[in-house]
């Protein structure tokens, strides 16, 4: 009882360890069984069993032969039908192809012969119109040198004017008086003085023109000398065919420049040269008929003039001797 009452003493007097948790206990569950589902072979079984298995199973039936010889036949069949397709459609784009070819190697050598009748269409009036501006350049030039010989001609007639007036002036005071003579000796001075200018600046007005008709001449040789190229070129390129054996490729013959011409810009190019040729021609035209009227009427002016002055002198003269003649009458009565 005494260690009964120690132990109980004891034990009041120390904390007493908690109880560990206890797991819940489950209760047993079956596994689910595994489910193998095997490929069963669709070939008969053979007789031999297994002992025989190695030998028999990869090889074929006869069916399977069969059935296989018949796909490999079918397989090249169609690869043959399939190649017989192929070259018959080879052949249809080669005619088709050769047909197209064809068909616009006669229309390039149609537009080539329209492109051959334009060029020489132009050439041959190009060609008339430099002829023709050569022809009335050099009518021009002829006048021009007419101009220059008149221009010389009136030195003469101009020296002995001044020579008169000159003369004249050295008479004795009575006799130094501005008379008929006199006014027709100026106005023959100032007609020939006249003259002359005008034939200089028609000489000038010449020299230009002939000068603008040498330009507009070579802008037509220059397109007449194009067009001869390009006939060479064109007529050269319409005789090629398919069994021509100088065709050379060039792989930009076949890009289209920015800066080339269009066929109607070709044409006008053309035209204008024509058309500046033809009112340079028209120029030179009126120049000559006006270098013959300048030259008719200056003639005709210097004439009529001359006319004029030696009939005052004719008149000058005879007042002379009529005065002449009475003086001496007048000093032989004095005498």
């Amino acid at each position: 009882e005494d260690a009964g009452a120690g132990a109980g003493g004891g034990g009041g007097s120390a904390m007493a360890l908690p109880d560990e948790p206890q797991h819940p206990v489950l209760p047993p569950v079956p596994l689910p069984g595994r489910i193998c589902d095997v490929v069963r072979s669709e070939r008969p079984r053979s007789c031999c069993g297994m002992a025989m298995a190695g030998f028999r199973t990869a090889k074929y039936q006869l069916p399977e032969w069969h059935r296989r010889n018949a796909g490999v036949c079918y397989e090249a069949l169609a690869a043959g039908e399939e190649a017989d397709r192929g070259r018959a459609e080879a052949k249809h784009l080669m005619k088709q192809a050769a047909s197209s070819a064809q068909r616009a190697q006669q229309c390039s050598k149609a537009t080539l012969g329209q492109r051959l009748q334009d060029v020489d269409f132009w050439r041959v009036e190009l060609q008339k119109e430099i002829m023709e501006l050569d022809a009335e350049t050099n009518l021009l030039a002829a006048q021009k040198l007419r101009l220059e010989r008149a221009l010389d001609a009136t030195e003469v007639p101009y020296a002995v004017v001044i020579d008169n007036l000159e003369c004249r002036e050295r008479r004795q005071p009575p006799d130094l008086v501005i008379d008929q003579v006199e006014r027709q000796l100026l106005k023959e001075a100032d007609l020939i003085r006249d003259i002359r200018d005008l034939l200089k600046r028609t000489i000038i007005q010449a020299t230009t023109q002939i000068r603008s008709n040498r330009i507009q001449k070579e802008n037509c040789e220059r397109d007449w000398s194009d067009k001869v190229e390009t006939h060479h070129i064109d007529d050269k390129c319409i005789s090629y065919c398919n069994d021509s054996t100088n065709v050379q490729s060039h792989p930009s013959s076949l890009k289209f420049e920015e800066n080339a011409s269009t066929p109607k810009s070709w044409a006008q190019f053309s035209h204008d040269n024509i058309s500046g040729a033809e009112q340079e021609k028209l120029a030179s035209v009126q120049l000559r008929s006006l270098i013959n009227s300048i030259i008719h009427d200056a003639a005709e002016d210097l004439r009529l003039q001359r006319a004029a002055v030696s009939e005052a002198f004719d008149s000058h003269c005879r007042e002379l001797a009529s005065a002449k003649l009475r003086l001496e009458q007048h000093l032989q009565q004095v005498l």
